[in-house]
């Protein structure tokens, strides 16, 4: 190998190292940020809606709802739905929370965060959302809202964090996709049959509202 290519090689690998200690101070710093919030509720769904859409609306109702009752909000603190959630959480008097990550086309933080949090790495960013939540509200989405969807739902299936409950609200949004999970999936033995329970679909955003509050009455979270 001749020396040229061999330095190539070593520096390549000590940038590579380096990155680690990048990736562990976010750990670090993301904890310190997050340590003195009580379990809260985290809202996935498109960075895409509009101030006048029902996506946005409902989780602008939620979050405002659960704040009432001194549940801390958690989003990506992007636009769209999250922006609904955090403008929803401080108009509750809630903490409005935004674990914002850093995009190549600068995802501009939201207005209505109380405390803003940014990542430059999604995972880092995902184990944040999950480690202070107790409960999940996704509204439709595209992609992003889908790998944090079933992102929780694996790690409450493989027990890797407590069953918390995982609410889905739009029927006609979700709907193809459930079939599909019960018509394949379940079908054809890739999950079981109670591995269904941890999708909720939820006919309303009142329901949301009651049985977050109700698990965090169970949680001890409120009295």
């Amino acid at each position: 190998m001749d020396i040229e290519k061999r330095y190539l090689i070593d520096n390549f690998n000590i940038r590579e190292s380096w990155r680690l200690f990048r990736i562990m101070a976010e750990f670090v710093d993301g904890f310190e940020d997050m340590m003195d919030v009580n379990p809260g509720v985290t809202f996935f769904g498109s960075a895409r809606a509009k101030k006048n859409d029902s996506n946005y609306k409902d989780a602008r109702y939620i979050a405002k709802e659960l704040a009432s009752h001194g549940c801390p909000i958690i989003t990506g603190g992007g636009p769209g739905v999250m922006e609904g959630a955090n403008r929803g959480a401080q108009e509750g008097k809630g903490l409005s929370i935004g674990l914002n990550i850093e995009l190549p086309f600068e995802q501009e933080p939201n207005p209505y965060i109380d405390r803003l949090i940014s990542f430059r790495y999604f995972f880092v960013r995902k184990v944040v959302f999950i480690k202070y939540s107790m409960a999940f509200v996704i509204l439709p989405g595209g992609f992003g809202t889908m790998d944090e969807l079933f992102e929780a739902l694996t790690l409450i299936q493989t027990h890797k964090i407590a069953p918390f409950p995982v609410f889905m609200l739009d029927k006609d949004y979700w709907g193809g996709l459930i079939d599909w999970v019960k018509n394949r999936m379940l079908a054809e033995n890739k999950i079981l049959s109670k591995d269904l329970d941890l999708l909720h679909i939820a006919d309303s955003k009142e329901e949301i509202v009651d049985r977050v509050l109700k698990t965090r009455k169970k949680l001890g979270l409120i009295s």
